[in-house]
């Protein structure tokens, strides 16, 4: 049962802000959004994947939402609509609300006294904020963190505690930064000389567009000369490394513990699976997909997926076929030298 004092929201009201076909009770109440398996009374479920049709029989959900596929499954109270996981999404950000920021500063904060503030930004314990740098509107600084100079942060940005913002950076309106983050570091920028490593100063900034997401402890460097840039709207997953210069086009979602040398130019929505690696000065174009583990070592000029996975195998087949890999170059000579001799005992025929 759901207590009368608990928030809730009804079926007919996603309805209305969403969209969708509705089907059934448009006064079903709901309170939460849970999976098939685990759902309960008050509960919203989803199916996007087909693997999990046999969970909607069995599920206790309230109501559901499907595609027109799986439309008729079930008898429960339903939305159904074109994408069942981008309508769950919103349905979920509506029942789970961002916590308002709490305008204030802890007194262990310690701001500069030429940075602005804005007056109902909320700023958390132990933070400090160099000189001249912005802070916009209902943005809140979680503890720890810590803002150099000249650093201008957007409208309603969310630093969640210990983020480092280095001098000189630009984060937009809308940005979301977990813990860890670092937005502006050096770049691996090196020149050898008499044997020796010889620091070439990085002198660009590190600009983050609006509406970006960076998951925890993901680095973006800043740029040697010109900027590192982050354009607006995209989505970074933890622990991923951007190197100094590179630029990353709008919508773009790159998954956990990808690597990304410098001076590298990725389009706009692209996706970019985990573990992925690419190397440096390369240009990828718009609305390319990579698969995880993949090494990008040239440029993509078209759009479409890419993949470079080697499948795994049982340790000893693994070892037969990698051994095998290692003399391809000898057997595509040979294959040419046959070729060669075919054509010329073809020609001595005719």
């Amino acid at each position: 049962m759901i207590s009368s004092d608990q928030k809730f929201h009804t079926l007919g009201e996603f309805f209305r802000r969403f969209g969708g076909k509705l089907i059934g009770n448009p006064d079903t109440r709901i309170t939460r959004v849970a999976t098939l398996e685990n759902a309960g009374p008050g509960s919203i479920a989803f199916l996007a994947n087909e693997r999990y049709r046999h969970q909607l029989q069995a599920t206790r959900a309230a109501a559901v939402i499907v595609g027109e596929d799986a439309s008729e499954l079930t008898g429960l109270p339903r939305i159904v609509c074109p994408d069942p996981y981008a309508y769950f999404a919103r349905v979920s950000s509506l029942l789970n609300p961002l916590c308002p920021t709490q305008a204030g500063r802890q007194p262990t904060a310690v701001i500069d006294a030429s940075a602005v503030v804005a007056s109902d930004a909320e700023v958390g314990a132990l933070v400090v904020i160099g000189k001249n740098t912005v802070v916009g509107a209902r943005s809140r600084i979680g503890a720890g963190c810590v803002i150099g100079r000249d650093v201008v942060l957007g409208e309603d940005v969310v630093l969640h505690p210990n983020v480092t913002v280095y001098d000189g950076s630009v984060v937009g309106s809308r940005v979301i930064l977990h813990s860890g983050v670092v937005i502006g570091a050096d770049g691996f920028g090196y020149a050898i000389s008499d044997e020796r490593w010889l620091k070439v100063p990085q002198i660009g900034r590190a600009v983050i567009g609006d509406d970006v997401e960076i998951g925890a402890n993901t680095t973006v460097d800043r740029g040697a000369i010109e900027d590192t840039v982050i354009e607006e709207g995209v989505k970074l997953d933890n622990q991923i490394q951007i190197a100094h210069n590179v630029r990353i086009g709008a919508h773009t979602a790159i998954a956990a513990c990808v690597g990304i040398a410098g001076s590298t130019k990725i389009g706009r929505y692209c996706r970019i699976g985990g573990m992925s690696g690419i190397t440096g000065h390369l240009t990828i174009a718009d609305r390319v997909e990579i698969s995880a583990h993949t090494l990008i070592t040239k440029s993509i000029e078209k759009p479409g997926a890419y993949t470079g996975v080697y499948p795994f195998n049982t340790n000893r087949e693994w070892r037969t076929n990698a051994a095998q890999l290692r003399h391809l170059g000898e057997l595509a000579a040979r294959v040419r030298a046959l070729e060669q001799m075919l054509k010329k005992q073809n020609g001595r025929k005719s």
